[in-house]
């Protein structure tokens, strides 16, 4: 029988919540009437998240997981479920509970209006901190300022998409993912549903800071050259300064004759120039790296076991 949808679930560390996100979502698919299949990516969890889903997996012939060899990242981990899913609409949410399955309700009877994605936008977020949400709020308009894409604002990657797109994101080569915005650059019919997220249900975030600003720089380097612009700015308008200043040292010296010897002068120069110059080699070394990666054309992820390519056989 064809799957009708295919629900992507990419877990790290997330035992607590695994029982009760099967729970909530097996019922809302069969509320919809739908063939359904969820698919589990785990992501290197170190807890007992594997276990719980090879559990599930003996219980519930709806359930396929795909376990990797180490942890990929987030993204990664969403491109393996897109990968294997077989439905003809695919809803990607996180395992956390913090995005509701029941939307999935109001997201699948929103894409059957005519829509080829439906995301799902943040009214409120609860359980996070003032610094989250904000730099969170900040990423997003900037981005949205710099890309010539329409990425939408106060989105995850909560959404449902159908065969169709991901059957092209499939086609997309990059090794730094940036999903939503892969998503929004396609284009097609995208509309969206607001909804309050709740708090997390049980556990802690694997999203540390670090890898908020990780997944930022892939978001702005994956859509935007506005950083190289800036270097190429920062260049012509220190260059500007110190021809200034040169003409300046040049009528202190032989006109005025009021100057002071001296070192202040020229470390403040050289500091400053040396800034400009690191900071545009790094910008420029952020889009070489990415570049490499490309390049290098390593696999995206190594499956350690699943059950999918097993079943699919069947």
């Amino acid at each position: 029988m064809d799957i009708q949808l295919s629900v992507i679930l990419p877990v790290y560390n997330e035992g607590q919540n695994i029982s009760l996100l099967h729970e909530r979502l097996s019922k809302i698919c069969t509320d919809l009437s739908v063939s359904y299949e969820l698919i589990f990516i785990n992501d290197g969890s170190r807890d007992n998240s594997m276990a719980l889903i090879r559990d599930l997996a003996k219980k519930d012939s709806k359930v396929k997981y795909i376990n990797f060899s180490r942890n990929f990242g987030h993204q990664i981990a969403v491109m393996a479920g897109l990968d294997h899913a077989v439905g003809q609409a695919i809803t990607i949410i996180d395992a956390d509970l913090q995005d509701p399955p029941e939307l999935i309700r109001d997201l699948w009877n929103k894409m059957n209006e005519g829509y080829e994605v439906v995301y799902a936008k943040r009214r409120s977020r609860a359980g996070e901190n003032f610094l989250k949400k904000y730099t969170a709020k900040l990423f997003y308009r900037i981005l949205k300022r710099i890309t010539s894409v329409n990425i939408p604002v106060d989105t995850g990657d909560f959404r449902i998409i159908n065969r169709k797109i991901a059957d092209i994101l499939k086609q997309m080569p990059e090794q730094h993912k940036f999903l939503r915005g892969q998503i929004a650059w396609i284009g097609f019919r995208q509309t969206y549903i607001e909804y309050a997220r709740d708090e997390r249900n049980a556990g802690k975030t694997g999203y540390t800071y670090r890898k908020m600003l990780r997944f930022a720089l892939d978001g702005i380097t994956s859509f935007s050259n506005v950083p190289l612009k800036f270097a190429t700015f920062a260049g012509f308008f220190v260059s500007g300064i110190s021809f200034i200043l040169i003409l300046y040292a040049l009528y202190s010296r032989f006109i005025t004759k009021d100057y002071v010897p001296g070192w202040t002068s020229i470390m403040i120069s050289l500091l400053f120039l040396g800034g400009v110059q690191l900071i545009s080699i790094g910008i420029i070394g952020e889009y070489i790296s990415r570049m490499s990666g490309n390049i290098r054309k390593r696999p995206l992820y190594i499956i350690g076991e699943s059950n999918v390519e097993m079943d699919r056989k069947d």
